[in-house]
């Protein structure tokens, strides 16, 4: 006779380095997964412990015992279901990336991680050792691997899992997202279940962490391949499935219905602004966990009448709310009334705090106090950086002042080729939009007013701003594509050397302008000095600025080959 299995996903937004309150959190969950749910075991993500990823907090000489405390916290909690919980195993002097089932107040089975990544913004080998061996337990006389994260994509341990009979395969994870990293997890369940013949449960972490977002979407697969349960993307729940066991087999049935977990979190949307909504949502969390968990009251950015700092001021309201952002706008000789206009225009809109401080007293002072060392030397670039880094100044005295956090509004494709200023519009503390490109970012732009319009709304960035030539506005008449490429070649460019690793010949290859593609690349690659400098941002794409790409400052390799 068939029996049922209830397994519940807590797909949970953990701090790093928080072994106590990651522990009250884990108990906090088990409580509700067992009187709501009527859970027989909680799966929580990898590390989540220490939650992901941890980096050098991993060999601090007290993480062993801080990690024995809160597995005999949970141990002697109390919870009637088996637990899942990931964690640093510290073990004859090797740490491991482990997991252990907590039940009966002990822990009942242990494994190990077999498959390290060490590859894009991962560096597992830094910290852990492999583990060798499976892990089989029994629940409710269904037999059951454990496995993490990259496990699943290395065939030995799902052959391990095959040979062992398994009736289900439970995956934890902490897999970051990038745009279309969904698709590549619901591939990779769909092959790995056919080839195993085994329902496979992928849990996954939630939550911002620096510049890494991790989305959730924590889901189920069954035995063919078919993913039938999917957790919400870039919110904390707590997921019931339903599994129907015969005759030492599992099949998923159903999930529960959950107030953050149904149709709501599975939207019927255009494919063509999927990328657009899974991006913005991913700023939000990125932002709202970054500004939280640091503990900052608000936020405050230069509002200019530009595209890039209107997107970063939609996404700070949605992702903080009005009340804790703040607005100023910093007009200069060459600031024009359209961008003044616009600003002001845009501020009342979302209802947020908003000022005007004028930098023309501030760059005449630093301009008297340069005429001795200046005298004799025409007008250049210099000018234009110190309008910039007066707004610098500015803003940063607030945030000094009133705590609130700096956001800089520098897009990827302006920070690949060095098109801003140290210590000027690069000063603050958390930049939005860094990895998104200039393309991008008028793509969300429009999405975000669609979604307003949707929502019987105004357009939450006014028209005129999106469809204004971009200017930096620190000289008369100055236009981006003075200087820069038309952006919508520049970022295929940028793209095809930067994310797809392509050298100059194979970009020219494709039908772009060899002196262009030529200039383009000595510039990122001139400008890895500003980029080591600059802000953390979101990631977006599967090679961000940062831990993605990591390139050397000083070194002497020929552009583009």
């Amino acid at each position: 006779m068939a029996s049922q299995l209830t397994i519940v996903m807590a797909q949970l937004n953990l701090m790093v380095g928080d072994i106590p309150g990651n522990t009250q959190a884990i108990l906090r969950a088990a409580r509700e997964a067992v009187d709501s749910h009527l859970a027989d075991v909680v799966v929580y993500p990898e590390l989540s412990l220490t939650a992901y990823p941890a980096e050098d907090l991993l060999l601090r000489p007290s993480l062993a015992p801080r990690i024995d405390a809160a597995l005999q916290q949970i141990c002697d909690a109390g919870i009637g279901a088996q637990l899942v919980v990931g964690y640093p195993l510290t073990e004859n002097g090797r740490l491991y990336n482990a997991l252990s089932v907590i039940h009966g107040g002990r822990i009942t089975a242990t494994y190990r991680k077999q498959s390290l990544p060490n590859y894009q913004v991962f560096d597992e080998r830094r910290y852990f050792q492999a583990g060798n061996a499976p892990c089989i337990i029994d629940v409710n006389g269904l037999t059951v691997a454990l496995t993490i994260c990259e496990d699943l994509w290395d065939p030995l341990p799902i052959r391990q899992a095959s040979q062992a009979a398994a009736g289900l395969l439970i995956n934890i994870n902490a897999s970051p997202f990038h745009t279309d990293k969904l698709e590549q997890r619901q591939r990779l369940l769909a092959r790995r279940g056919i080839e195993s013949g085994t329902p496979i449960m992928y849990v996954n972490q939630v939550g911002g962490q620096d510049e890494l977002v991790f989305d959730g979407n924590s889901m189920v697969s069954d035995a063919n391949g078919k993913v039938t349960t999917v957790g919400p993307a870039f919110a904390e729940a707590l997921v019931p499935v339903r599994f129907c066991i015969d005759k030492a087999l599992a099949w998923p049935v159903f999930a529960d219905q959950h107030p953050s977990v149904g149709p709501e979190s599975l939207p019927a949307l255009p494919a063509d602004i999927e990328v657009e909504r899974r991006c913005y949502q991913a700023m939000m969390l990125g932002l709202r966990d970054y500004v939280q968990k640091n503990r900052f009251t608000s936020v405050i950015l230069g509002l200019s009448g530009g595209i890039d700092s209107a997107l970063t001021l939609a996404i700070a309201v949605d992702a903080l709310g009005a009340d804790q952002v703040t607005a100023i706008m910093m007009p200069f000789t060459y600031t024009s009334d359209l961008s003044i206009r616009l600003a002001s225009a845009q501020a009342e809109r979302l209802g947020v705090s908003y000022d005007v401080i004028p930098i023309t007293d501030c760059y005449q002072a630093f301009a008297g106090a340069l005429a001795g060392q200046f005298a004799g030397l025409p007008m250049d670039l210099t000018e234009q950086n110190i309008q910039a880094r007066c707004r610098g100044v500015m803003l940063m005295a607030i945030s000094n002042k009133k705590g609130a956090l700096v956001l800089t509004t520098g897009n990827k494709s302006e920070i690949a080729v060095g098109y801003s200023t140290l210590y000027g519009d690069m000063a603050g503390g958390f930049n939005v939009l860094k990895d998104a490109s200039k393309t991008l970012v008028y793509r969300l732009a429009r999405y975000r007013n669609a979604t307003a319009v949707a929502a019987g709304q105004t357009d939450i960035i006014p028209v005129e701003v999106i469809e204004r030539a971009p200017s930096a506005e620190l000289a008369p008449g100055q236009q981006d594509d003075d200087n820069l490429p038309a952006y919508d070649r520049l970022d295929q460019i940028l793209a095809l050397y930067i994310e797809a690793d392509l050298g100059a010949e194979a970009i020219i290859a494709r039908g772009f302008d060899a002196d262009e593609v030529r200039r383009v690349i000595r510039l990122v690659d001139i400008n890895e000095y500003k980029r080591r400098q600059a802000p953390i941002g979101v990631r977006l794409t599967e090679r961000a600025f940062g831990r993605d790409r990591r390139y050397p400052i000083t070194q002497g390799w020929a552009a583009g080959d």
